[in-house]
């Protein structure tokens, strides 16, 4: 089992030593524009692999991605170097749709090339608008976006939190979106399999006042980190690493993740069947009309930034991997 990660910067690192401590496949190939970054990566890894799963990590240009069962696409601007890092900007991540969908429209073609039987996980902000661009540029390619997945671990975090139990017994979701515009599950989160509003309720909590505090908390953690550490990376890279290997061991696991919806036109997040074909089956949620008109709203907003960047100038790209 191979994983191809393209791009080498913090979150490409952080999916790489994600993907070596966990064991995720039996060979790492790292790919990056410069590729001295590339080599130094890996060589540093390759240093602490005697202690881990047995690993192969290497360096090599796209021609190495051949027979790569996933390949993470990490390439871009970031949320930092973008100016993407206001939480009163209603555009979020989006702001970086134009810059990075033309350096995707340069990389996932050598991608295709080398690997053309690999399954595309777009990790680089906004994640599923440039799904939806890697999808149109190569036609019969399998593309995911990291979508909500991450954004539903915060959310059980925060809950797990707030109720004094551990995280990975709270069952909690984010779908839409990975932006402003994502839509958490209220009516369907619980702790222990007790609905969040019965547990308020024996607690004399109001949901509306947690409501507020943890979406917000939720929705900008991204900013709180690089606010304290420039970049937001280990999350997404442990997340990463993890849908790697649901799709390397054909694992059928259901998680909310992006994928292109014939019926909203754009990709965005909804619990899925994730193994080696990709996303295998869509499980809609039981939803309140609230959280569905928050859906709605959410694909309006994906469809609008890509329409924007559909009708804009392409340029020639001068970053990537």
């Amino acid at each position: 089992m191979k994983i191809g990660i393209v791009g080498t910067g913090n979150v490409g690192c952080a999916c790489a030593m994600a993907a070596v401590i966990r064991g995720s496949a039996r060979e790492i190939v790292l790919v990056n524009r410069n590729p001295k970054t590339a080599e130094a990566v890996a060589t540093d890894m390759r240093y602490g692999t005697p202690l881990r799963p047995k690993v192969d990590i290497v360096d090599g240009d796209y021609a190495a991605l051949e027979g790569a069962g996933i390949v993470l696409i990490t390439v871009g601007v970031n949320e930092k170097t973008g100016g993407a890092t206001d939480r009163n900007d209603p555009q979020g991540r989006l702001r970086l749709l134009d810059k990075n969908a033309e350096i995707y429209r340069d990389v996932v073609p050598r991608i295709v090339r080398a690997a053309p039987k690999a399954a595309l996980l777009v990790v680089s902000d906004p994640p599923d608008p440039l799904a939806d661009v890697a999808r149109e540029t190569c036609p019969g390619a399998v593309v995911l976006s990291t979508g909500t997945y991450l954004d539903s671990q915060r959310f059980r975090v925060h809950l797990g939190k707030h109720f004094g139990v551990d995280a990975a017994h709270v069952e909690a979701q984010v779908i839409g979106d990975h932006g402003t515009s994502q839509v958490f599950l209220w009516s369907s989160a619980r702790v222990g399999g007790v609905p969040i509003a019965s547990l308020l309720g024996t607690r004399g909590e109001r949901i509306g006042e947690l409501r507020q505090q943890l979406e917000r908390e939720v929705r900008y953690a991204n900013i709180s980190i690089i606010e304290g550490h420039d970049a937001s990376q280990y999350g997404i890279g442990i997340v990463s690493a993890r849908i790697a290997e649901m799709v390397l061991n054909d694992e059928r696991a259901v998680i909310p993740i992006g994928s292109y919806h014939k019926t909203f036109g754009v990709t965005l997040s909804l619990p899925s069947v994730v193994g080696r074909a990709g996303v295998i089956e869509v499980l809609e949620p039981e939803m309140s009309e609230e959280e569905r008109e928050g859906l709605r709203k959410s694909a309006d907003s994906l469809k609008q930034a890509l329409e924007r960047v559909r009708a804009r100038p392409r340029a020639k790209a001068s970053a990537g991997a």
